[in-house]
């Protein structure tokens, strides 16, 4: 990095991206301060080349989403801004970068851009574990019903083996001698 240009973390660089209409994006007044150019320049720099930057590179916040992301992030509102924030996609950043034309909006694109392809990868990273784990999640619902099935058959195969037991030992007895009235003679 060139002498007098301040390195921000990756975890700050990624707590300034936020999920708006289901986009990853950063707001232009926290690419001012990273870029070291006010948000007023910075806005007025995209106006100027608005054709480099087509809707999937930047867009302007509705007055909901804007007042939705003011009370999601606690920012004052006092003094208020004049326009819309400005939303800038992975690709706006980029571009951002080749409209300012400075040192430091350069470096600073390369370490978004960065940051951005490690939060995809993560992203990624995650599903495929959760994929794996939805994977044993169902097999073992398969193989826990052939489990069940599996004890039922050696419950069943222990319960004859103990009567086999059983009446293997009845046999083996002597044969007792009736208990009991005799029918037929009787003594007088």
């Amino acid at each position: 990095m060139a002498k007098g240009l301040m390195k921000y973390s990756d975890e700050f660089v990624m707590s300034k991206i936020h999920l708006i209409r289901e986009q990853k994006v950063m707001l232009d007044s926290d690419l001012g301060p990273l870029f070291n150019v006010e948000v007023k320049r910075l806005k007025e720099q995209v106006r100027r080349n608005i054709e480099r930057f087509p809707e999937d590179f930047m867009f302007e916040l509705t007055q909901e989403e804007a007042a939705n992301l003011r009370s999601q992030i606690a920012t004052s509102s006092h003094g208020g801004a004049r326009y819309l924030p400005m939303a800038f996609t992975e690709h706006g950043v980029l571009m951002l970068s080749n409209v300012l034309r400075s040192e430091r909006a350069v470096l600073m694109s390369i370490q978004v851009i960065r940051v951005f392809t490690r939060m995809r990868e993560m992203l990624l990273t995650h599903k495929d574990l959760l994929l794996e784990l939805e994977k044993l999640r169902n097999t073992s619902k398969e193989h826990g019903g052939k489990i069940q099935v599996i004890f039922r058959y050696l419950k069943q195969m222990e319960k004859r083996e103990t009567e086999r037991v059983l009446l293997a030992e009845v046999a083996k007895t002597k044969p007792r001698r009736a208990v009991g009235f005799k029918v037929g003679k009787a003594k007088r």
